[in-house]
């Protein structure tokens, strides 16, 4: 089970000093429930989380003061191409509309899985940078710009199931 995070004042102060023995995880494995697998220094894990509970990176799984070792999860995010859509606010409804149509068609053509949140669509990158920046200017969306971010920093501003639709469905990518 998760007994705490890394990142909580009173664990890291808890755990200085002590060895960290990391459980590497790719984001999909991540998402699941039931896992058994070893860490990076050979201790067999096995975890079984409670309904409604999902890992984040930093989470501490395992905490042995007598022998000073902590495992702590640390999740391999993919970057993720944010499409930013704000900048077709001020045009016409059917500029806009056009556009969106265009941008959903030319990622669904790619099979790339999107989350739309807002005026911003995330692409979990399934394939190298050069590749998807390339399909985004092919298609010269005006008013529309894009950047790539570690996956690590678009998670905070995601509800879990978001999190699980968004990067579960790319488990099959680099």
């Amino acid at each position: 089970e998760v007994i705490g995070n890394v990142e909580d004042p009173a664990w890291a102060e808890k755990i200085a000093g002590v060895a960290v023995d990391s459980l590497p995880l790719d984001h999909w494995e991540a998402q699941k429930s039931r896992l058994r697998k070893r860490t990076a220094g050979g201790v067999e894990i096995a975890m079984s989380l409670a309904r409604g509970c999902f890992l984040r990176d930093g989470d501490i799984l395992l905490w042995d003061k007598s022998s000073a070792l902590v495992v702590v999860a640390k999740i391999n995010m993919r970057d993720v191409m944010i499409v930013h859509l704000d900048g077709l606010v001020a045009e016409t409804s059917e500029i806009a509309m056009r556009t969106c149509v265009e941008i959903g068609h030319a990622l669904g053509n790619q099979h790339w899985p999107a989350l739309v949140k807002g005026t911003r669509v995330y692409v979990p990158l399934t394939v190298d940078h050069k590749v998807m920046a390339s399909v985004m200017k092919t298609h010269r969306f005006e008013d529309v710009r894009y950047e790539f971010v570690p996956g690590k920093q678009v998670v905070p501003y995601l509800a879990p199931h978001e999190s699980r639709r968004l990067f579960g469905s790319a488990a099959d990518g680099p």
